[in-house]
């Protein structure tokens, strides 16, 4: 796991300064060795965590006449079995790091190499004798991949912080971006929220070439094909799949260990790993009543056998380091469980240096409660059309927060209005009222084009369909790569191995969900290796007890100094100090709205107004 960043001027030499400036600034990504590759009108710089080949393994690599470059964020899982091929083929390797494949198998397919590649990758490839850039990015998004180019130079790099190192970087606030934030509390897939800087979709890869924009290409497209077979099936596909992907993903040459929730994600993959060798789990908790999954994580703990490490936060620490975390982040991501990763993180490197977690398996095994809706709104819409119509003059008669009220008014919104994904944080109206921004575009123009992609697919796999490519990579991703990394620790997400995603997107309706069950498949295929309360306990996720703190004085006063120095412009300050009264008050609970508030004020202090904290 490592960090790496690109030059590559119109006209004149590239500034080594800079580069290894824009290097440094990911420095926490990897602390073991920097390094730079000047090429022809090209630059190439890499910090480097050191998991897979400590001794040789050195970047920028390069192939046997040196004219390619490569840096590479991640690991590629299958390595061992391409570099046997690729060997066999006459091909020269002077290292055993993992990523030195790319290289080759670029000299043998092109762009074209990126189809046998298994495993979580951002890339830049410097092609010396085309003079042509080749950047890549996984088919889910594990890793990032961020560039610009504007004033006669194309930057790229694993963190916008490198970017901002850049004379010329734009600190100026997208303001479409903005408001698109303030309904899914992160910016969607490809823009950010600085202007001018974009993020590589996932999937897809750029060439670029000095004096012309750059190209973006998909290569891999999430896609669901549900088939009907026995249960049994799918239980025996599910076991060898992901048990040959965590086998696969332990692959490193240093300490290795996993999270440990009070869930089945984090459950499943533990127990895998333990069938194969003992491993450190690391938990979280908070003292608040009903926020802490310390005493679940520490049942399975002790059921599994592992060596298992808790640690408690308090809400002074929290605040404490939550200017700091803002920095790592680097682009406001309004999900209190990205400060429980960070905390988790930290813990875990003390011992080990790469953890496995259970991220992405409730998108791709539907996992969400509100999954079950379709099935909940069933009755309704099965009804005969004059008693839905009689229900829905019904529903306009009764006062808000009448039980029943939002129940009838969803069963009469199509998916496409009442599902927009796991995170819908203020709605158009009211994003007019907290705003004075202008451009205020509908998000559902997002959503839209995802929908009619799977038109001919059941309501729970789209809706599956819209979090795997806007929640996920927008949301889960960013935090779990940025808070990780914050700590020099490598994570790896086993259920977003593609093999595992393509068995998986063949499972029917009636094998995810049942009843108020939730990961149906996932459940049976691991029940016989896991305590039966792990298997049916339902989802927490991280909680974050963000309700009760923003009621303490120390964060009220935080909040609005923060709005009083960075709100103008973005913020109606009176309706947001309501908003917070009203929470204070206890009359409704606005938590979600105001941290949503919260984070692009830090967000803004610390890279518009550039005063970074710690």
């Amino acid at each position: 796991m490592c960090g790496f960043c690109g030059l590559l001027p119109e006209k004149g030499p590239v500034d080594v300064a800079l580069l290894t400036k824009m290097r440094d600034r990911m420095l926490h990504r990897g602390p073991d060795e920097g390094a730079n590759y000047l090429g022809q009108g090209f630059g190439l710089g890499f910090r480097r965590l050191s998991i897979i080949d400590l001794a040789t393994g050195r970047q920028p690599l390069s192939n046997e006449d040196k004219s390619i470059h490569l840096a590479c964020n991640g690991e590629i899982y299958n390595f061992a079995a391409l570099r046997r091929e690729l060997t066999g083929r006459g091909h020269r390797f002077f290292t055993g790091n993992d990523a030195e494949v790319i290289i080759h198998l670029y000299e043998e397919k092109g762009t074209g190499c990126l189809e046998f590649l298994r495993g979580m990758f951002s890339f830049v490839l410097w092609d010396e004798k085309k003079q042509l850039l080749f950047g890549a990015r996984d088919r889910f998004g594990i890793k990032p991949f961020y560039y610009l180019d504007q004033n006669g130079v194309f930057a790229c790099a694993s963190e916008i912080k490198a970017l901002a190192a850049l004379p010329t970087f734009p600190r100026q606030v997208n303001e479409g971006a903005f408001v698109d934030y303030l309904t899914f509390q992160y910016v969607p897939e490809p823009r950010t929220l600085f202007q001018g800087v974009y993020r590589l979709p996932p999937g897809h890869y750029l060439l670029k070439t000095a004096g012309k924009p750059p190209q973006l290409n998909r290569y891999w497209r999430i896609n669901f094909s549900p088939c009907e077979k026995p249960l049994a099936y799918f239980v025996e596909g599910l076991r060898h799949k992901l048990r040959e992907a965590v086998k696969l993903h332990l692959q490193s040459d240093v300490p290795r260990g996993a999270f440990l929730s009070s869930g089945i994600d984090s459950a499943i993959i533990t127990a895998l790993v333990r069938e194969q060798e003992p491993i450190s789990t690391f938990s979280v908790g908070y003292r608040e009543a009903g926020y802490s999954e310390l005493p679940e994580a520490r049942q399975t703990a002790e059921y599994l056998e592992t060596d298992h490490h808790e640690y408690i936060i308090s809400p002074a620490e929290f605040l404490d380091h939550l200017p700091r975390l803002i920095w790592h982040l680097d682009e406001p991501v309004a999900d209190p469980a990205a400060i429980s990763l960070y905390f988790v993180a930290r813990q875990a490197r003390q011992k080990i240096t790469v953890t496995l977690s259970g991220e992405g398996a409730d998108e791709v095994f539907a996992g969400y409660a509100i999954y079950r809706e379709p099935f909940a709104l069933a009755p309704l819409k099965q009804l005969p059309n004059p008693l839905r119509r009689s229900l829905d003059l019904l529903e306009g008669l009764l006062p808000s927060g009448i039980p029943g009220k939002n129940y009838l008014a969803r069963a009469r919104q199509p998916l496409e209005e009442r599902f927009i994904g796991n995170a819908s944080i203020f709605s158009p109206g009211e994003k007019k009222g907290i705003t004075p921004v202008q451009e205020q575009l509908s998000p559902y123009r997002l959503t839209a084009p995802l929908y009619r992609q799977v038109a001919h697919l059941d309501e729970v796999t789209r809706m599956q369909y819209i979090d795997l490519n806007t929640w996920m990579p927008g949301d889960i991703l960013v935090k779990a790569d940025k808070m990780t990394m914050a700590n020099s620790l490598e994570l790896r997400v086993p259920f977003l191995d593609h093999h595992v995603f393509e068995f998986a997107a063949t499972i029917p309706p009636n094998c995810k969900i049942q009843g108020k069950t939730t990961k149906k498949l996932l459940r049976e295929a691991f029940k016989d290796i896991l305590p039966q309360e792990a298997i049916n306990r339902p989802k927490r996720g991280f909680p974050v007890p963000t309700r009760e703190w923003l009621k303490r004085n120390d964060f009220h006063a935080f909040f609005r100094q923060l709005l009083q120095e960075e709100g103008n412009g973005w913020f109606n300050k009176k309706a947001v100090e309501q908003l917070y009264s009203a929470h204070t008050a206890g009359k409704h609970d606005y938590s979600r709205r105001l941290w949503t508030i919260l984070i692009f004020l830090l967000w803004h202090r610390t890279f518009i107004s550039n005063k970074r904290a710690g």
